[in-house]
C-alpha cells in the first residue's frame, strides 16, 4: 500500500488537485480512494489525500469511507459489522453499529501510537513554547492553546492557521521525525492546540492545524490517538477510561486504550476511536475541455 501511495503521488496527483482544489473542493477538504488490498484478509485498500498531497492514514477518513462504502454498497464484507482496510501504515479495522442500512457509529482500531519527544522547547518569533510530539498515524506537536496565545474556536481560524504553520516549521527545524519501523524520515502531520472543553462530557477541546494551514473540522482520528498516547504516558488515561475529544466545530470522538504494544523499543498504545459520519451527497465532477484552470487552484 505504501508503494501504491507513492505511485499515486507520482502519477495521479493531477486527479487529486482536480478534486481537492477550488472550485470543486476547498483548502480544508480531504478525500479517499478505494483500491484492491495487498494484505490477505483485508476488504479493501484505501489511500487518503488532501490539498497538500496524498497521506498514508486518516482516522476520521476511515469513519467516512466505512460509512460511504457500506451505505452505498461499494463494499460487501463477510461480516457487515466489520470492515478491514489495508493502508500505507498497515491494517486498520473498523467496527460498525448499524440501524438498518444506515451506519450509526464507527469504531476504528488505529495503528500503535506513542510519544516521540515529550516537552520539547520551540523557539518562535518573540517567544518560546513547549510541545509534546507524538505519533498516532502521523506525527503531531501538541501545545497548550493558552500558552500559544490562540483561542480554539472558529472565529479565530486565521490566527490558528498562522500560529500552527509557524509551530510546524519550528518542529521540523528542531527534530528529525523518524518512525522506529520506517526507513524514510517523516514530516509533521499537524499541530494540535488543546483547550478546556465546551461540550458536556468532553475532556478536551482542540484544533488540528496542518503545516499548510489546513484546519481539521473533526477532532481528528490520528490526532486523537496522538493525544491519548501523551495522556497515557503521563498516567492520565487508564485502560478502562474513555477519552472524549471535542473538535473546533463541537463534534466529539470517544477514544479508549484497546491494547498495548511496543514500536521498536518504545512503549505504545493501540487506540480505539469512535465517531460517526454522515453522507451529504453524490457528486459528479466535470472538467470542461476549455476550462482555463483544469486542475483548480488554491489561494491559501
Amino acid at each position: 500500500m505504501a508503494q501504491k501511495l507513492a505511485w499515486a503521488g507520482r502519477r495521479a496527483d493531477g486527479l487529486r488537485r482536480i478534486l481537492m482544489n477550488e472550485p470543486r473542493g476547498h483548502a480544508d477538504l480531504g478525500g479517499a480512494v478505494l483500491t484492491e488490498a495487498v494484505e490477505p484478509g483485508a476488504d479493501a485498500g484505501v489511500l487518503f489525500m488532501d490539498g497538500s498531497g496524498f497521506r498514508p492514514l486518516s482516522g476520521h477518513g476511515i469513519m467516512a469511507v466505512t460509512t460511504i462504502a457500506l451505505e452505498r454498497g461499494l463494499l460487501l464484507p463477510g461480516d457487515p459489522r466489520r470492515v478491514v482496510f489495508d493502508t500505507a501504515l498497515g491494517t486498520v479495522r473498523a467496527r460498525v453499529e448499524r440501524h438498518g442500512a444506515a451506519v450509526a457509529h464507527v469504531v476504528v482500531s488505529g495503528v500503535p501510537s506513542f510519544v516521540f519527544r515529550p516537552g520539547i522547547d520551540l523557539l518562535l518569533p518573540g517567544r518560546r513554547l513547549r510541545a509534546d510530539v507524538a505519533f498516532g498515524g502521523g506525527f503531531y506537536a501538541i501545545v497548550d492553546a493558552e500558552s500559544a496565545g490562540v483561542p480554539v474556536d472558529g472565529a479565530h481560524l486565521g490566527e490558528l492557521r498562522r500560529t500552527g504553520m509557524s509551530i510546524a516549521a519550528a518542529v521540523d527545524a528542531a527534530l528529525d521525525l523518524q518512525h522506529p519501523l520506517a526507513e524514510a524520515p517523516s514530516r509533521l502531520a499537524g499541530v494540535i492546540f488543546t483547550a478546556p472543553p465546551r461540550e458536556d462530557g468532553a475532556a478536551l477541546r482542540s484544533a488540528v492545524v496542518r503545516p499548510d494551514g489546513t484546519v481539521e473540522r473533526s477532532p481528528s482520528g490520528t490526532g486523537t490517538a496522538a493525544i491519548m498516547a501523551v495522556l497515557d504516558a503521563m498516567g492520565l488515561l487508564p485502560d478502562a477510561m474513555p477519552f472524549v475529544h471535542e473538535s473546533v466545530t463541537g463534534q466529539l470522538f470517544e477514544g479508549r486504550v484497546g491494547g498495548r504494544t511496543r514500536v521498536g523499543e518504545t512503549e505504545a498504545i493501540v487506540p480505539e476511536i469512535a465517531g460517526r459520519a454522515a453522507v451529504t451527497g453524490d457528486h459528479t465532477f466535470v472538467v470542461a475541455d476549455d476550462d482555463p484552470l483544469p486542475e483548480g487552484f488554491r489561494l491559501s
